[in-house]
């Protein structure tokens, strides 16, 4: 499903070195079917000139308060009349305070407060720059204007300085712009997800645990995030980058996903338990390393809890989604998991179709049968799960 197709943006670029990402954001949005109008300051022109912008987006740049290419001379009015968004990118200090005070001396201050469509804007400058009392005053009224505010990132500078205040990269504007896009279907809930593998130690060095990458457990907390929803991630040992907006808690055990998850489960409306969590954990661990003998060894194991049953079992259960990954008989397993476990949702898949890579073939299992998935990204079936399971939860209010 590509949600930027036949979708129109408008890109204001301001004077900062950041203008460089927005070019090619203006590719990225191009090469996905959208249609993209620049507005390019003065200054902004000092940093990346309009033939760039016109050769990535094949439209002309606008620039000047009083192109009359718009037969009433209205291009202020005109130009955001059926766009998708308004995204202002790099947005410098001085851009934002003047918008968060209304001036309007210019052809992008002028549309921006003259739109017909959501605004955001992608702060660019010097972390002293933004951390002043001035401009941070001007994002809260900004927020509270309704305007988005996408980052900034903390990195190098091009001042030579490493702090808050860098502009997000291209691709991570992108997402923003594809997370905007997606219906709010869970505004207003909450979720609580457990996702990678667990790690059990058996000595300092060692232990058991297996090849879940926690990559559809990051797709979909993002995916919740997109919707709307407020997330809290537990995540096992994985080394992969938090979702936006995302609280992120790091465990390593089976034990410690248990507690951390218990904690975090008052007042949460869905819970989505991807984790692989390890069946079995040694029943001691060994202070020092275990040195190699010529004979056998045993390894005595206990269970661990089943977070997922222990959840779904609570009286204050939220809306339970489990994950069924096989290796043969997919169906009869994965039905047998969301019966046994009392589970809302089963979502099932074969480990030769999906385990650590970035694509999967899934079916979700309910009380009213199975529903195939297409193959697809794992991004893109996140955001499948998360519209099935909104609409199940709606259906079962109503």
């Amino acid at each position: 499903m590509n949600a930027f197709r036949g979708k129109r943006f408008v890109l204001g670029v301001t004077g900062g070195v950041a203008a460089y990402k927005t070019a090619e954001l203006s590719r990225l949005l191009a090469k996905a079917g959208a249609e993209v109008d620049v507005v390019l300051t003065e200054a902004g022109s000092r940093f990346v000139g309009a033939v760039t912008f016109q050769a990535l987006t094949g439209h002309p740049v606008w620039q000047s308060l009083w192109d009359d290419r718009i037969g009433n001379g209205m291009a202020h009015i005109e130009l955001s009349r059926g766009a998708a968004a308004l995204l202002v990118a790099p947005a410098t200090a001085d851009f934002l305070a003047r918008l968060a005070h209304g001036l309007a001396d210019d052809l992008l201050t002028t549309l921006c407060l003259a739109r017909d469509c959501p605004l955001l804007v992608a702060p660019a400058m010097n972390r002293q720059m933004w951390e002043n009392p001035a401009t941070q005053r001007n994002v809260v009224q900004l927020r509270a204007d309704g305007i988005s505010i996408l980052g900034p990132a903390t990195g190098e500078q091009a001042c030579g300085e490493y702090g808050i205040g860098r502009m997000l990269e291209a691709p991570e504007l992108f997402d923003e712009l594809h997370a905007f896009l997606q219906p709010k279907v869970l505004a207003g809930k909450r979720v609580l997800l457990t996702a990678g593998p667990t790690f059990e130690p058996l000595d300092p060095v060692r232990g058991l645990t297996n090849s879940s990458s926690g990559k559809m457990g990051f797709a979909l907390a993002r995916a919740c995030v997109e919707a709307g929803a407020e997330v809290t991630l537990v995540a096992g040992p994985v080394t992969l980058a938090t979702p936006h907006s995302v609280c992120r808690i790091d465990v390593r055990t089976a034990l410690q996903m248990r507690e951390a998850t218990l904690q975090n489960l008052p007042g949460q409306d869905v819970f989505i338990g991807v984790a692989a969590v390890a069946d079995y954990r040694p029943r001691s661990v060994e202070a020092h390393k275990i040195k190699k003998s010529a004979g056998p060894r045993a390894l005595e194991l206990v269970a661990n809890p089943d977070i997922l049953a222990e959840v779904a079992a609570r009286n204050d259960a939220p809306f339970c989604v489990g994950f069924a990954a096989e290796s043969q008989d997919l169906e009869k397993h994965a039905e047998a998991k969301r019966i046994g476990k009392k589970l809302d949702l089963v979502v099932g898949n074969l480990i030769q179709d999906g385990l650590g890579s970035d694509t999967n073939r899934i079916t979700l299992f309910a009380a009213d049968g199975a529903h195939p998935l297409l193959p697809a990204d794992k991004a893109e079936l996140a955001r499948q799960i998360v519209a099935f399971l909104a609409a199940r939860m709606e259906k079962s209010r109503a």
